[in-house]
């Protein structure tokens, strides 16, 4: 018999119970109440009550400031450029001056921290992240590229046409912030050099180990090639960018070799680049080797990132082409 008696139990009291019946399996997370996420309990898979629950709030929304700014110090001035980009807040937090500050100073360090302030104060209005953008500086998270090419003469073949070659070649020039650079000359493409253009290379990668110096956007730079012959290599470089800040051209202005004495050089590591600074372009300190001022091969340095180096369009094959000029 059916009892006309009916219980009803409250909205209130319902929604308790079915929250303490979760409650027994649902792993708590209080480090999320930290950041002022509250995350509702989920049921268990496969139960009839679970739902898609998706949460708008963004996590990064709610991390502290203090979280931001240790998270921020550890990247490099085109990732918290990129980072600014998210939302105000980032945007607001990456303004923070000593951000900028650091990597200013690291830049620019061979012009030492007195002398990075004096010019900060007067062409960049105090400025740390306007002193960033503005002023010329080397770039060193990535390789600067010239491509050349040039025609070589073939052997003549029954004496009914001459054939000529298109030869492709490259020069890679890294930059260290404590004024040091590697240099190489190499077919090889963008890819396969990056992974042997570091300090720890081997002689038999020829990648060679000079110094330079920066002002304003002028660069002088100075490597030795060792030998039987030692022959320096002088290179005058302009600073430039396609926007404001990228400094990713550099124009090629002079190109000399000339001969240096073994007593001028005391070893691998030695500054060549104060040996030769006061050079003339027609100077020479060994006769077996003339000075000689390359007019050919000047084309302009293009920046690669590092991250860009495997898709880089300097990686597209040059096919060697056969010119055949009638006799």
């Amino acid at each position: 018999m059916a009892s006309d008696f009916a219980f009803k139990v409250p909205a209130e009291l319902e929604a308790a119970l079915r929250l303490n019946s979760v409650h027994h399996y649902v792993t708590k997370r209080p480090w999320l109440d930290l950041y002022g996420v509250n995350v509702r309990p989920v049921a268990p898979f496969g139960s009839m009550s679970r739902k898609a629950n998706v949460d708008p709030a963004l996590l990064h929304q709610y991390l502290p400031d203090e979280l931001l700014f240790e998270v921020f110090a550890r990247m490099t001035p085109y990732d918290m450029g990129r980072a600014s980009c998210v939302c105000r807040k980032w945007r607001y937090t990456i303004r923070n001056p000593v951000f900028w500050r650091i990597a200013c100073l690291k830049a620019w360090q061979l012009s030492g921290v007195v002398e990075n302030y004096k010019i900060l104060q007067a062409k960049y209005e105090s400025s740390w992240r306007k002193m960033w953008l503005l002023r010329p500086r080397v770039r060193t998270d990535g390789l600067y590229v010239s491509r050349n090419t040039y025609i070589r003469t073939g052997v003549a073949e029954w004496k009914v046409s001459n054939p000529v070659h298109l030869v492709c070649y490259y020069r890679y020039i890294r930059f260290y912030p404590s004024g040091r650079f590697l240099y190489k000359n190499s077919s090889l493409k963008v890819k396969d050099v990056a992974k042997i253009m570091n300090i720890r290379a081997a002689k038999a990668d020829s990648v060679f180990s000079g110094h330079y110096s920066l002002s304003d956007d002028k660069v002088e730079a100075a490597v030795l090639y060792p030998g039987r012959r030692p022959t320096v290599l002088r290179i005058r470089l302009r600073l430039r960018g396609t926007v404001t800040g990228a400094n990713n051209r550099m124009d090629l202005l002079s190109l000399v070799t000339s001969g240096v004495n073994d007593d001028e050089v005391r070893g691998p590591d030695e500054d060549i680049l104060e040996v030769v600074e006061g050079w003339q372009d027609d100077e020479t300190h060994n006769p077996d080797v003339p000075a000689v001022s390359h007019t050919r091969g000047l084309t302009p340095f293009v920046f690669i990132p590092f991250e860009e180096v495997d898709t880089s369009f300097l990686n597209l094959p040059v096919e060697k082409m056969d010119y055949f000029v009638p006799g």
